[in-house]
This record gives C-alpha cells, structure tokens and sequence, in this order.
C-alpha cells in the first residue's frame, strides 16, 4: 500500500513501526531514523522533517493516510498547535501501555535490568489534573493582546488559546479574562509568566513582574479577583519576593492524604505534588511497599513537604525526612507540627547530590530507605550502599526512568539488591512523562 501512494512534494511517506519516549511515532527511511510526532503505531502518514541530523530526523505528520483504531479526537480544539500535551490524539488506555513499554524498554536498554513483578499501573483523572505549574506570558503588540499559556509545538512562540483541558477547571475557565486583564495592565509587556497552584478551594496566581505595578493595575487585579476564584501573589525578584497582593490574596493552600489523616499545608512557591489526585494512590503504593511498622527506622531522601515522610509516621515507625531546601524543611516542620507526629518525625537540611558516606553515617542507621529524587535520581546516593550502610528494603519514586535505570543497575549488579517490583504511575496524562516507583529487597550475602 505504501509504495502505491504517492506523497506530497517536500512530504516524506512512512509507516510507523513503533512508539518512542517521547510519545512520537517511529519510522525508518533508508535506515535512518525518523521520529514523527502526532503519529501512532501502524499507521501510515505523510510527515514533514523540521530537524535534520546525520543519523536521525524529527517530522510532524502532515496527513494521516492509514489511521490507528487507538487514534481519538483530541478533546481539547488547541492540541494541534498548543505544546502543553502530546498524546491526546492517543486512547488514554493506550497511553499507558505505551508507557508501560517505554519505562521496561528504558530499565532494559540502560540498566540491563528486568523487575521481577510488573505492579498495576496507577492512574487517576484524566483532565484538569495539572494543580501546580508555570504559563508563559507575552504581550504581542500586533494583536494588541497578551497572550498566556505553553508554547506552540515546535516554536518559543505562545499558543493563542482560550481553555485548556489539563489546567485545574477554574483556571481554564478564565483564560479569556486573564489574557484581557493583562492586556490592560500598564506592565503588560514586563510580565513574562505565571505560576499558579491551586487546592480543592483556591487558585493562586503568581505574577513574575519586570517593573513595579500602578496604583492602577493593582486596582484591576483586585477587581478581578473580586470577580473571580482567584487570588494574585507578586514575584519583582528572587523567590524571597513572592508575596500577596492584598491581605485577602494572603490565602492557605493545603492537600489532604485523607487515607491517613494528613493535611498538607503549603506555600504557592512550594514543591508539591503536581496531580493530586494520583498523588492520594501514589503514596498508598508507597506504603504498601515499604510495609512501615513501630519497629522500623526510616530515611526519606528528597523528602520535600513529608508527602511519604508523615505517611510513614503514622504506622508508628521512627522517620527522619532529608532534603536539600532549608525552605522546605521548614514547611515540612509545619506540616510534622500540624499533624501531631512530633514523637515519630526528624527532619535533617543535607545536599544528598554531594553526601559523603561521613554524613550519611553521621545519621545514623535506617532499615529501610524511601527516596523520591528528582529528574537527576540518586545516583551518589545507591553509590554509597557498602558493607556498613545496607538497607533491607528501598522503595525508589522515579520521574525519570533514564535515571531510575541507572541506580536499578548499580543497585542489582553492584550493591546485591533483588528489583522486586516496578511499575508506572500516570502522574502526566496526555504527556510522554513517566513516574514510576520500584522496590528493591537485599539478598542475602
């Protein structure tokens, strides 16, 4: 059939034989490889190269000329040029499968490992999950209007939309009205993003500005979120600027681990859990795994607010969180405080990116290790697992099955753990991203 179609000039005609990490179609031309995005396994399309190197080029799909049955409407009317999502074109069951396939693929291919129990993927509500993240911003002097959202797909430029179907409800509800208020502030063109974070109750928007606002502009922001679920926060300089517009924005953001009677409160400048609604099964697997009792001793490496640390807590075991931000230790204290867990939580400032086996022992002992790193992973962390620092059980959280790979492979054929257990968590839907967690056992020596 392919050699029977005749493709378009400058168009290139593939086949796509399998889907990449990235969410893209593969395909091979003359033995080179050709990574196509907007493609689905089995189909045959018309795609076009915007990247050209010796041994691989990236095309978009210009036609599809055989479609995939897994191939949907994307709901949301900006997926063709927005470059927030990457997948909605993918039945959403699919989507996991081909994630499941990248994450074992990524443990194989880098690691040289296998787990010996594939876990039942984790996944939660599949639109207006996104509770935390960053809008860029640009006044664009030929529309006249400020424009707020992701990028265009293969472009720095931004995507002109009026809803998005994985921002929190509310937020995408007011897109329109947020584009108009920005357009009317005297800085509109001194505003270069937004960071929201938003609970089952609020949305706070944090607004980068360039320059100082007007008595004016301040008098249109709290006009609209007088009108609207919204409270404003400023940000003029570094992170110890951010602050509320006006008392009433001064607003608490908090999330629930209901399982477990925790309540989470944070700042909108925090590192949170981004879906948390996943995050509610997320940490019960953690736990599942981990088995915590009053009998254990716990460390939580890269604990951040003590969303497994508190957790932990709660069985009656002895846990001490680390983290490398004095900032977040402080609001995990606050969180420890708030929840009663005093007796039972120890939190510790180290940078775990440059611990020496010294500091590490200086700790003490832990049977038993969490640790939920980010995109970096643990790497001098598992490096120091020797003779006098071996924990039983290490449950690993991944954001970046690159970096899971390569401590599974120092883990299993370097420090004598058995990879029990692994499996995919659906933090990201509609995006390539993978979160996965893993469980490694030490053998006996």
């Amino acid at each position: 059939m392919q050699d029977d179609i005749k493709p378009k000039k400058k168009l290139l005609l593939a086949t796509i034989e399998n889907i990449d990490q990235e969410g893209r179609g593969v395909t091979h031309i003359d033995g080179k490889a050709i990574f196509v995005e907007g493609a689905l396994q089995g189909e045959i399309v018309e795609c076009e190269s915007y990247v050209k190197k010796p041994s691989y080029e990236i095309a978009f799909t210009e036609r599809v000329i055989r479609q995939s049955n897994l191939r949907v409407k994307p709901k949301c009317d900006h997926f063709n040029r927005c470059g927030g999502c990457s997948m909605q074109h993918f039945e959403f069951q699919a989507q996991i499968a081909a994630k499941q396939r990248v994450f074992e693929n990524t443990l194989s291919r880098i690691g040289k490992v296998k787990t010996e129990t594939i876990l039942t993927p984790l996944a939660g509500p599949s639109w207006h999950y996104r509770y935390k993240g960053r809008l860029r911003v640009k006044f664009v002097v030929k529309k006249n209007k400020a424009l707020v959202g992701f990028n265009e797909k293969r472009t720095h430029f931004i995507a002109d939309i009026s809803s998005c179907e994985v921002l929190p409800q509310t937020l995408s509800d007011i897109l329109p009205q947020l584009q108009d208020l920005i357009t009317q502030l005297s800085i509109k063109d001194q505003i270069p993003q937004i960071e929201f974070a938003a609970d089952q109750k609020h949305l706070v928007l944090v607004l980068r500005i360039l320059d100082a606002l007007n008595t004016n502009d301040e008098l249109l922001l709290n006009t609209f979120s007088s009108q609207h679920p919204v409270q404003f926060w400023t940000q003029s300089k570094g992170p110890d600027t951010i602050k509320p517009l006006s008392k009433k924005d001064d607003v608490k953001l908090s999330y629930a681990l209901k399982e477990f009677g925790l309540q989470f409160s944070f700042m909108p400048y925090d590192f949170t859990q981004i879906n948390p609604f996943i995050n509610q099964v997320l940490v019960r697997r953690a736990m599942s795994l981990l088995k915590p009792s009053k009998d254990d001793r716990i460390f939580d490496f890269f604990c951040g607010l003590g969303n497994f640390t508190l957790p932990i807590a709660t069985s009656g075991a002895k846990v001490r969180g680390i983290e490398g931000s004095a900032s977040l230790i402080e609001r995990a204290k606050q969180c420890r405080d708030e929840n009663h867990l005093n007796d039972f939580v120890e939190y510790q400032c180290m940078n775990l990116f440059d611990i020496t086996k010294e500091s590490l022992l200086k700790l003490g002992h832990a049977n038993k290790w969490l640790i939920d790193p980010p995109r970096d992973g643990a790497f001098q962390l598992v490096q120091l697992i020797d003779d006098d620092i071996h924990p039983s059980i290490i449950v690993y959280v991944s954001c970046n099955p690159a970096t899971l790979a390569r401590d599974a492979q120092i883990l299993v054929h370097e420090k004598g753990y058995k990879f029990d257990k692994a499996g995919i968590v659906n933090m990201f839907p509609h995006t390539s991203h993978v979160e996965s967690i893993a469980l490694f056992v030490k053998t006996e020596s």
